[in-house]
């Protein structure tokens, strides 16, 4: 199996897209990207917007020679439904009519409608689908963070090729619940991608218990799942000070857990994070 980390926060734009190529097929898992609107009261600098164009057209060119597309919720950094490249493709979507709060269910209504007639579009929510020698798994929804949160639920993404499992965790912050993090220790991956918790909303939209939980919980995977590694990104890395604020994994992981751009060999490029001195550049 061949996987390629595409895009994240450590590689300058807000994303998890993730190419992954079976000798069966060849999937895109949440091929998008986006910037935060505002951060410490700046609009993105151009330095962002140059990266988000460039990920963009990366993200088109891998998603045209793919078979499968998933989308594991309708959150812009992970579908874009201005893009083309539905056409033709089995797309497999977090379902729309259960476990869906109203903005993602309004944003995958539209979805809908512009690529019915262009894909094969399927609500994909804890099914498993196979053939030949590739297993695609979908989870049951798990809340998009914390029990309950306002932010509703997204799909995780199993693909096993019978020599290596993937497990790709888009957006469960942590985990922070305890059943995400049973099923990802039941899936046994040996490749986990996941996104870290929201610290820098740590007091205001994310509690320490929070942070607790998804500390203990990632601890438990890293303890359970020996010879797992972990890609570990996206809203943990818009903290500059994340690895001070979320140590245990780290000290247990130690170098089995990367972020997207460690993964790859390259040095994290968090743009959002320095957004405020990416601005004192140009005014400089």
């Amino acid at each position: 199996m061949n996987i390629e980390p595409i895009a994240s926060d450590s590689l300058g734009v807000r994303s998890m897209a993730t190419y992954v190529e079976t000798k069966d097929y060849k999937i895109f898992i949440d091929p998008s990207a986006a910037l935060g609107p505002s951060r410490y009261g700046l609009p993105p600098a151009p330095q962002e917007i140059e990266m988000l164009e460039k990920t963009k057209q990366i993200i088109a060119e891998k998603a045209r020679d793919c078979d499968i597309l998933v989308i594991s919720h309708y959150h812009y950094d992970h579908y874009d439904p201005s893009e083309t490249f539905y056409e033709g493709k089995k797309v497999f979507a977090k379902d729309i009519s259960s476990n869906i709060n109203a903005s993602q269910r309004g944003r995958g209504e539209e979805f809908r409608e512009i690529v019915k007639d262009k894909c094969e579009l399927i609500y994909c929510d804890d099914s498993t689908y196979e053939i030949k020698d590739t297993k695609i798994k979908f989870s049951p929804p798990f809340f998009h963070g914390p029990a309950n949160v306002r932010l509703g639920y997204v799909i995780m993404t199993t693909v096993d090729d019978g020599k290596t499992k993937l497990l790709h965790a888009s957006d469960v912050q942590g985990p922070v619940t305890k059943d995400a993090a049973d099923y990802i220790i039941a899936e046994k991956p040996d490749l986990l991608i996941i996104d870290g918790p929201p610290t820098l909303f740590l007091g205001w939209r994310f509690s320490r218990r929070n942070l607790e939980d998804a500390s203990d919980n990632l601890v438990r995977i890293l303890n359970e799942v020996e010879n797992c590694e972990v890609i570990l990104d996206h809203h943990l890395l818009r903290d500059l000070q994340y690895k001070t604020r979320f140590p245990k994994p780290y000290e247990i992981g130690k170098d089995r857990v990367k972020t997207f751009a460690e993964y790859l060999g390259l040095e994290n490029n968090t743009l959002e994070a320095h957004r405020k001195e990416l601005w004192n550049e140009i005014k400089d």
